[in-house]
């Protein structure tokens, strides 16, 4: 777990003091996936030692996080931290969940989006060392007058007897730096 946004430097700094220290309300929901409300600086104290000093030092009146969940999957938590004197109604901790749930939806959406980039990447990638193992198969091929399935068995068997990726000997070979002699087609 770690920290994604803070609302100012002085709860930036007690939520990182949180994940030090692994305690505190933000944890414990993530944990439980339940929210955890209407903590003062004594019960704060009393529960997270460490963390519980730092709200008082803060002067912080309560601390309360709220799961950030879809369905059963909770993916983190936000802290909400009062520096009035007071405690969060029914109605502020719904209000709270439905702001984490809208906060929940967008970080999803995002990990989504960064996936399928991922997997386009790698997809295109597989496709571009294809392309390159395809034609260094056929210089071998052509130069060496033997078949496109001995010319890849030799390049493979190099690659495997050295240690090195097959696109990479494929590429050395498309610009010559690889002495085919070593490669030993047949």
């Amino acid at each position: 777990m770690h920290l994604l946004a803070a609302s100012s430097d002085e709860t930036r700094t007690l939520e990182l003091f949180e994940l030090q220290h692994n305690q505190g309300p933000c944890l414990d929901a993530y944990r439980e996936g339940k929210p955890v409300t209407n903590i003062d600086p004594a019960t704060a104290e009393e529960r997270w030692p460490a963390f519980g000093a730092a709200v008082r030092a803060g002067n912080f009146t309560s601390v309360h996080a709220i799961p950030m969940r879809l369905r059963d999957e909770v993916i983190g938590a936000m802290n909400l931290f009062l520096a009035r004197p007071g405690d969060l109604s029914n109605a502020d901790v719904a209000l709270g969940q439905g702001l984490a749930d809208i906060a929940t939806i967008g970080l999803l959406q995002e990990r989504a989006v960064q996936q399928q980039q991922i997997l386009a990447e790698q997809l295109q990638g597989a496709l571009n060392s294809r392309v390159v193992i395809e034609q260094a198969k056929g210089m071998l091929a052509a130069r060496h007058g033997v078949s496109v399935l001995d010319a890849f068995a030799a390049m493979r068997t190099y690659a495997r007897r050295n240690g090195r990726p097959l696109s990479r000997v494929a590429v050395e070979i498309i610009d010559g730096s690889l002495d085919e002699a070593k490669l030993r087609v047949t």
